[in-house]
């Protein structure tokens, strides 16, 4: 296929399955704008063509990376359902059902009779893929769904609100992910119609772009923690993952200062009790641990809506408590170390250290799971991502503490 050159928009014969299929596969692995780069040679007809094909949240993402002029022309390429949905989805937040939703199509009238609505099927058909059938009033309110199979053993005569399945369950365009997998927990439907606040239908969402779309907002979480973007993917060029990266790790640079300026400001003590320099990684590595688990857990909870309001109390002592815990148990172990290590070098200051270190893991792995429950508590409340950079954060946090407690404690009591 030849690419056109009105922005995409000339004319152009039609291109092959195999070569829809592999430029397809290419978009789905490319991030949004690298994914509009490959369409943005081509015709704005076949950009719908294969903006169509993909999950609707991914196809909002990829018509908004291209610039004003082109997403104009690209809707007007599209069918007016089509068109509408689209610019109906763009006024809902990321991580919505609103995100989601496909044009109605199959829609009925209760007064419609099966023979009429077969009609209405059979053309449909021959462009999109129809589940079901929805009959809704003159105020576009869902009434009912009809099942294919009803459709066809039906008498031709019979009205479409005489088979339909009357109250159907729906979505609600404002629902995050989350809430609308809770939803459909039970209720393992290919297709759920999406009504506004007055029962209106405004949409579809087919039950597979609903968990593709929320596994893919699950397997960015961890690249998340660390500064690495969301739209960041292996296919990402290097100048891109480049800046999406680096101004991160300058963030970890300069938090990391304050962890070395914690050790300066202690170097006597270090260099009169060498034991103290070789345990540090290990008081530094065990409560960093300690917090990156507590915040796996928060994290996780409120992806998944787990974590409702008035619960934060509750985590935070249950995490508390488990860096109390797991700090005494390492902090035994650390402690039988570090006597074994300081008698080897003949210290006479064996004992004292070992109490030392058993305080600092102590404390050190308690601190961490306060902090690790709190930090994305605190970054939800300001309205930030909790999983952006909250590792980051959290591990400068921990080795700031973890130092000052262990070597302050080293100052003071050997």
């Amino acid at each position: 296929m030849t690419p056109g050159s009105n922005g995409g928009a000339a004319a152009s014969p039609d291109i092959s399955e195999a070569e829809l299929q592999r430029l397809f596969t290419e978009v789905v692995e490319r991030a949004p704008r690298e994914a509009r780069k490959i369409l943005e040679p081509y015709p704005d007809e076949f950009a719908v063509k294969m903006l169509e094909l993909l999950n609707p949240s991914l196809a909002q993402d990829v018509l908004g990376s291209f610039d004003r002029k082109r997403q104009q022309s690209i809707l007007a390429s599209a069918s007016p359902e089509t068109r509408q949905q689209w610019m109906r989805n763009q006024t809902y937040p990321e991580n919505t059902v609103g995100r989601l939703m496909e044009p109605p199509l199959a829609v009925f009238r209760p007064e419609e009779t099966v023979g009429e609505a077969t009609e209405q099927v059979r053309h449909l058909a021959k462009r999109a893929f129809i589940t079901y059938g929805f009959v809704t009033d003159e105020k576009d309110r869902l009434l009912g769904v009809v099942v294919m199979r009803e459709l066809l053993l039906s008498d031709k005569s019979q009205r479409v609100d005489e088979i339909m399945l009357k109250n159907p369950f729906y979505l609600t365009p404002e629902m995050t992910l989350t809430e609308a997998m809770k939803a459909v927990l039970i209720r393992h439907y290919p297709v759920y119609p999406v009504c506004d606040g007055e029962r209106r239908l405004i949409g579809l969402m087919r039950g597979q772009m609903l968990f593709e779309a929320q596994a893919v907002e699950l397997s960015a979480q961890p690249g998340s923690m660390v500064g690495v973007e969301k739209e960041e993917r292996l296919s990402t060029p290097w100048p891109r993952s480049f800046r999406y990266r680096h101004p991160w790790l300058q963030v970890n640079l300069i938090l990391g200062f304050v962890a070395a300026g914690v050790i300066g400001y202690f170097q006597g003590t270090i260099d009169r009790l060498v034991a103290l320099a070789v345990f540090m990684p290990v008081v530094i590595g065990q409560s960093s641990n300690t917090g990156v688990q507590t915040l796996a857990v928060a994290l996780r909870g409120m992806t998944l809506g787990e974590l409702a309001a008035g619960k934060e109390g509750r985590l935070v002592f249950k995490e508390t408590f488990l860096g109390f815990l797991n700090g005494m148990l390492t902090g035994v172990t650390a402690a039988l170390g570090m006597y074994l290590f300081a008698t080897m070098q003949k210290s006479p200051d064996a004992l004292n250290l070992s109490i030392v270190i058993f305080i600092a893991m102590t404390a050190s792995c308690l601190i961490s799971g306060i902090f690790g429950a709190v930090v994305p508590l605190v970054l939800r409340r300001f309205g930030i991502d909790p999983a952006n950079a909250s590792s980051i954060v959290l591990t400068t946090i921990t080795d700031v503490v973890s130092l000052a407690v262990f070597l302050g404690l080293a100052t003071w009591l050997v």
